[in-house]
């Protein structure tokens, strides 16, 4: 079994971006620019922005957050999202999810500007991800497909399941996974809740990518042996052992399914680290080209 290490990933790649950046800079080329806006006090979304604010000093990028109370009214966001579009220094933003329940992110989302939607959320760029033509990747999709990749894990033939069919990642992830690309060419099969014998389908991956929100909801016996490993989860499940009062839990039962396999990501330190990674590139791309 060996160890799918998100994060040292993650920094190889944020290093070689934080190059490019050196490099655009000294050619006259704008410093790319990326801005987050965050709704609310969600510890966990807190702790993805903070990330991803880190990520952009680390590779040279400049980096705006936008804090919004809870109680920010849909037309105050669909007003800062516009002027957000109509920012010339911004390259690209991310509105980070979830959002209050009384704003609907369907409606925030389509709002952004698809050359500025570097989370790959709009319409347009999922779109175009259908159509195998050149546009922003969801992000996290994007970095398990840079994942495989690194780790040289062989895909073309494989029979690829996937749990859960959120638009975030399940959905993406079938469409990349099923794609005529050096990682791709899988038998794709999506799953979620309707799913009928769901520990057979899983029995039959070769690459198992869970993304459900559930806890250790895959078990030793829904794996088999040799099996590729990709955990998206990540629950804060109560753990008076620990400090903090909580432990962070994947999708995968790890103890116990990590033996059977070839490869598995890690919960926290797998997936995590190449998401915040995915948007450093998208925005990178974005601000490709553009003169100070």
């Amino acid at each position: 079994m060996q160890l799918i290490d998100g994060k040292t990933t993650s920094l190889k790649i944020q290093s070689q971006i934080a190059e490019k950046v050196q490099q655009i800079q000294e050619q006259g080329y704008k410093t790319p620019h990326l801005a987050a806006v965050l709704v609310g006090s969600d510890g966990a979304s807190q702790t993805y922005v903070n990330g991803k604010v880190k990520a952009c000093e680390r590779v040279g990028f400049k980096s705006t957050l936008i804090k919004l109370d809870e109680t920010t009214s849909e037309e105050e966001l669909l007003q800062t999202v516009s002027k957000l579009n109509q920012d010339v220094d911004i390259d690209g933003f991310i509105v980070q999810l979830p959002l209050p329940k009384h704003i609907s992110e369907d409606k925030i989302t389509d709002a952004i500007e698809p050359t500025k939607d570097v989370d790959g959320f709009h319409p347009t760029n999922v779109g175009k991800m259908v159509l195998g033509k050149p546009t922003f990747l969801s992000a996290t999709p994007f970095g398990i497909v840079q994942l495989l990749a690194h780790y040289n894990i062989e895909t073309s033939g494989k029979n690829c399941v996937i749990v859960g069919r959120s638009n975030i990642v399940g959905t993406p992830m079938s469409l990349l996974m099923s794609r005529n690309t050096q990682v791709g060419n899988c038998t794709v099969t999506l799953t979620h809740s309707r799913t009928k014998n769901l520990k057979e389908e899983c029995l039959r991956a070769d690459i198992l990518i869970v993304a459900l929100g559930k806890p250790e909801f895959i078990t030793e016996d829904m794996v088999k042996d040799g099996a590729v490993v990709i955990d998206v989860g990540i629950t804060r499940v109560p753990d008076e052992t620990k400090k903090r009062g909580y432990a962070l839990k994947g999708d995968v039962k790890f103890d116990e399914v990590a033996p059977k396999c070839s490869f598995i990501t890690p919960v926290p330190g797998g997936v995590g680290p190449m998401t915040i990674t995915s948007l450093l590139k998208n925005t990178l791309q974005a601000a490709e080209g553009k003169k100070v």
